[in-house]
Formats: C-alpha cells, structure tokens, sequence
C-alpha cells in the first residue's frame, strides 16, 4: 500500500466509518452500533448506520461514552443480520476511520470468525455427500468472502498528524472543534463518521494547498 496521498490520488470511492462497542477488546467485546458515509470527490454518494443487539448486557462504562443503553438494543438486529450487508457497502472502496486499526481491528475478528466458519462448514459438506444439497445449507452462517479487509485504509489519526503537526491532541472531536466541524451526536457512530469524512476533507484540500 502507497501512501495516503497516494490512495487519495489512485481511488474514486471512499467510506468514513465508526464502531460503537461493549469495550476495547477486539476477541471478546461486541459491536452495538456501525456508521458509516460514501462519499466521492463530488460528494456523499451514500449511508449505512444500524444499531446492533450485542446479546449481552451494554456494559455502564461504555455506555456512558456512547449513551447508547439496553432498552435502545433490544429490539435491533444481531451483527449476523446486518454484517454482509456492511461488507457489501464497503465493497471496492478506501476505508477512512480515526483511530482505524481499532475499528478495524473488529471488523477482521468478526470476518476471521465467519470466515473460518463458512471453510468449516464446507469440509463438513463434503464429508456429507448423501445428504440434499439444500438440507445442508439450512442454517449455516453468512460465509466472509475474506478473512480480513482487502481495502486500503486511510487512518486519520495519523494522517492529521502528517498534515496538522505540531497539535497537542488528535481526538476526532477536538480536530473537529479546531476545524469548525459542527458535530451533532458526538460518540455516535453515524455522526462520527461524518466528522471523520470532513476531517479526511480537510487533510486532502490542506495537502494539496501545500504542494501548490
């Protein structure tokens, strides 16, 4: 993968997106909420924001970052529902998130799992070769076409350091208030998506005013 400049100059399709969770730990805690905006170099082509039910109790410490609460969870659908149709969102795009090894980070555990799951299933339905091929798909997962993203990935974290130098904080939320970014549900997934797609805007428009 080139550099950041160099993905903004080769690519056409971009997608800014953000995780709300249960906590930090990729293997074990759960996404509850994914935003997300597409958006080209004329402007917003799309959105995807659904929130997600965990299966577990919303945890009080994340829940005060995010004031995402249980009774708001409960009647939403679970990641297995809604994840293809997030991969299918992103598909042939640059991801743009800050902080993106986290986002990512659970992205590629819940794809690694359902990957390896859909490999499973298929040795099991070879070794099954007597059974209907349709009774042996009856309730198998959605297979993951990969076990991790194959998109490139633009951190803007890092990148607002490489433009921006200098600044004491790179906190999505006080770049935004340096920037005048109005933000109107911070801690939100589809919001902070947003944020990070103008945010992702300004790094671009300030490089190229340097290289003029």
């Amino acid at each position: 993968m080139g550099t950041y400049d160099e993905i903004v100059l080769d690519s056409g399709v971009f997608v800014a997106f953000d995780l709300e969770t249960t906590g930090l730990d990729a293997k074990k805690d759960r996404i509850v909420e994914i935003g997300a905006v597409k958006f080209d170099k004329q402007g917003l082509v799309a959105r995807f924001s659904t929130l997600i039910n965990p299966g577990i109790p919303m945890p009080e410490e994340a829940g005060r970052v995010n004031n995402i609460t249980d009774e708001m969870l409960r009647d939403q659908p679970s990641l297995d529902e809604v994840f293809p149709d997030f991969i299918r969102f992103i598909k042939d795009t640059v991801l743009v998130a800050h902080n993106a090894p986290f986002d990512c980070g659970f992205i590629n555990e819940q794809l690694k799992d359902r990957f390896v799951a859909s490999q499973k299933q298929e040795e099991q339905r070879g070794l099954l070769e007597d059974i209907d091929d349709e009774a042996g798909k009856t309730g198998n997962r959605w297979a993951a076409p990969f076990p991790v993203l194959p998109n490139p990935v633009v951190n803007t974290l890092i990148y607002a350091k490489e433009v921006f130098p200098g600044r004491s904080k790179y906190k999505l939320q006080e770049l935004a208030a340096f920037f005048n970014i109005v933000t109107f549900d911070a801690h939100r997934a589809e919001d902070d998506a947003r944020v990070c797609m103008e945010l992702f805007i300004r790094c671009v428009q300030n490089r190229k005013l340097k290289k003029i």
